[in-house]
């Protein structure tokens, strides 16, 4: 039997592209979002996710109309995958941004693990680290940023992924189901690689976002990973890449950009400044889609 997946914002940037990935390696995937995504086998719900009822419906509800032809009720899923979301600053007011995305999260998570769900995903963000949307310049506490590091966000964005961490932590404790927060850092399209030799050019404007991201598809990759991985109870996830976007090394980097931050270990020559330690040793994720592939050097 496929795995019966209920993914969140299947049709923002990152999930247009780990829905089909999903779809490709097995699942039934059920996406609910403002918009509907046009995707072979992938269906679709109009959900407000700041609505509470609306999510309960949509967690305990059929998919569509085959379903309606066993007889047997509706089935329940597997696992929710939840990216939904307003996905930065600057889109809507502050408060409306910290309001959607913290009581869409809380929902999401509240209906699932009520109806049985025992595994669920939730998109975490780079920018718990306080740097991408800081006010002016601002150095970390230390290198690499970890998921142990003390997250800090100013913004009401990074601010909201830091509630939505805690909101998964307390109702793992309450339930014991497994619940993963991916810290996930710049999403980059397979269409956007052509952006890099400029990154490499000009690594200040790769500032804020610690010279690091996550291509759309090795994202996927770390989903389906985090589905086939039970037992861990809670858990924060960076979802990045191996290396720093820049032909300047890690430590030529952070001597330049931070120069009075310490390093809580040794790195690598090129290792990414948000590390990806993590998902490599507990999950097994090995990066498919490096950026010198597609763009060279």
């Amino acid at each position: 039997m496929k795995k019966r997946i209920l993914f969140t914002g299947g049709s923002g940037k990152a999930g247009r592209h780990v829905v089909p990935w999903l779809i490709e390696a097995g699942y039934e995937v059920h996406n609910i979002d403002l918009v509907p995504l046009d995707c072979p086998g992938v269906t679709n719900l109009i959900v407000d996710i700041a609505d509470s009822g609306q999510v309960f419906n949509a967690l305990s509800m059929h998919r569509d109309f085959p379903d309606l032809e066993s007889g047997k009720g509706v089935q329940p899923f597997d696992a929710v995958v939840h990216f939904a979301a307003i996905p930065r600053i600057l889109i809507k007011p502050d408060n409306e941004t910290f309001r959607v995305n913290v009581m869409g999260t809380y929902n999401i998570i509240e209906a699932a693990v009520k109806l049985g769900v025992r595994k669920v995903i939730i998109a975490s963000s780079e920018t718990t680290y306080g740097i991408c949307f800081a006010e002016g310049d601002r150095e970390p506490h230390y290198l690499p940023l970890d998921e142990e590091y003390d997250v800090d966000p100013m913004d009401s964005y990074g601010l909201s992924k830091v509630v939505n961490e805690k909101t998964a932590r307390a109702f793992s404790e309450r339930t014991g189901a497994d619940i993963y927060a991916l810290r996930i850092g710049n999403v980059i399209e397979p269409n956007e690689y052509d952006r890099f030799p400029g990154f490499v050019e000009k690594p200040e404007t790769r500032i804020r976002n610690a010279w690091c991201y996550i291509d759309a598809r090795d994202l996927a990759q770390i989903v389906d990973l985090c589905i086939k991985k039970d037992g861990l109870g809670f858990q924060v996830f960076n979802a990045t890449n191996d290396t720093v976007t820049a032909d300047l090394t890690t430590q030529q980097l952070a001597a330049r950009f931070f120069p009075n931050t310490p390093f809580k270990r040794e790195m690598g020559a090129d290792e990414a400044v948000i590390s990806n330690r993590k998902i490599r040793e507990v999950l097994g994720f090995k990066e498919q889609h490096n950026w010198r592939k597609y763009v060279g050097g």
